[in-house]
């Protein structure tokens, strides 16, 4: 039964190391759970709100949430979209001013030195020299909003792509007038946009009545004052405008996006029927697989008196678990945990055990740890080396003391 030899140390596995040289340790520490309780967290009650009036009480699954993010069903928030939408573009007016004032002043200059010369009508050239003019102005400024609708969206959503918004859906033709003001007036939806427009419409008024109320003596003088000058002063107000209304435009975002995000679980919430389906979809008939299951275990159960005969020593915790250890240093880097079991199952392991005079060791937790974490057939981790070493040496002077007791009596 017992194949521990003592060899030297060189060129012995680290498990080897650790049983020649075994030093007593405490105990291993059960886990400890991190109790409840503390400070209670003030939440804002949803429940009004929440998806639970149509009887969808279960969190989404995983497939639901993949399933509407490749039907383009994502938690989006349009205030983000805007807000940079209007920052990044205003930005670029701002730091490309001089290139399309002196576009500007070009294009005027040619149309109004050929203006007797050029007929509009007969000379092609007059379309194509607007064209030109007009996507040099409109470019910068247009591939600006692109980015910022492609960055605002990556940030919410990552890299998504998909076809199926745009398939028509024929039955949102039929107009359905009650649920649309049920929607838009009477739920959550609805008050925190009206609130979203109120406080849009307060951040915009309240910056451009500073922004004027700064600058009033400036716009008064204004009609005495030259064309350079008038113009500069309405363009920085109107880009400072842009940019702090953008700024705070953005800072608003950030709710509304948690908002959304919110909103979208909410929508993607299921009924316990629904989980159950997918569940039996996915998982397979519960019936079927209890009955998988319990072949499986049988088979387990007769290679389990086999592997427990063969085992060197039987870790237990003494009655909930149960883990048969088989270790031969000659073959094994490490001991391998060839047999485990909880409640009736451990009592059988104890059983065999006895049966085939293999020593049972009770340590409550190394034998609950390595249930827990080691899979039958696989070696145990390095961080239990230490105390098996220390069990498999204690066997292996019983079974010396066992054989000499047997020695003396023949």
């Amino acid at each position: 039964m017992n194949r521990l030899t003592m060899k030297p140390l060189q060129g012995a596995p680290e498990f080897l190391s650790a049983l020649l040289f075994v030093r007593p340790l405490p105990p291993l520490a059960p886990k400890r759970e991190a109790p409840y309780g503390g400070s209670t967290i003030l939440a804002m009650d949803l429940q009004w709100f929440a998806a639970e009036d149509e009887g969808r009480t279960e969190d989404p699954t995983d497939y639901k949430i993949r399933k509407a993010r490749e039907e383009g069903r994502v938690a989006k928030s349009q205030e983000l979209i805007a807000a940079l939408g209007l920052l990044f573009p205003a930005l670029a007016i701002l730091f490309l001013a001089r290139y399309i004032l002196r576009t500007c002043v070009e294009m005027l200059r040619f149309f109004f030195l050929r203006i007797n010369e050029l007929d509009p009508v007969r000379d092609r050239i007059v379309a194509g020299v607007f064209f030109s003019y007009l996507a040099r102005l409109a470019l910068p400024v247009a591939a600006a909003a692109l980015a910022a609708a492609v960055f605002s969206n990556m940030v919410q959503v990552g890299p998504l792509f998909t076809t199926k918004p745009l398939v028509p859906d024929f039955s949102r033709i039929v107009p359905r007038f009650g649920r649309y003001f049920q929607r838009t007036l009477f739920s959550m939806e609805g008050l925190f946009n009206f609130a979203k427009s109120i406080i849009k419409m307060g951040i915009i008024g309240v910056v451009a009545f500073m922004l004027i109320r700064s600058r009033i003596r400036q716009l008064v003088n204004l009609q005495t004052a030259g064309i350079w000058l008038g113009l500069t002063t309405v363009a920085g107000m109107a880009a400072r405008l842009l940019i702090i209304s953008a700024l705070l435009l953005l800072l608003l975002a950030i709710p509304d996006m948690l908002f959304q995000r919110w909103q979208h679980r909410e929508s993607l919430k299921m009924t316990r029927e629904e989980v159950k389906e997918e569940r039996k979809m996915y998982e397979g008939d519960p019936h079927i697989k209890a009955r998988i299951q319990r072949r499986m275990r049988e088979f387990m159960g007769r290679n389990m008196a086999v592997n427990v005969a063969k085992a060197d020593v039987v870790i237990t915790n003494p009655t909930h678990f149960a883990v048969a250890l088989e270790y031969d240093e000659d073959t094994m880097p490490a001991p391998l945990l060839s047999a485990k079991g909880a409640d009736e199952m451990a009592f059988k392991i104890r059983n065999i055990a006895r049966e085939n005079e293999v020593p049972l060791v009770e340590n409550k937790p190394l034998a609950r740890a390595l249930y827990r974490e080691v899979e039958v057939g696989e070696n145990v981790p390095v961080m239990y080396y230490q105390a098996i070493a220390q069990i498999l040496a204690h066997v292996r002077l019983l079974n010396e003391q066992r054989r000499r007791a047997e020695g003396m009596r023949a």
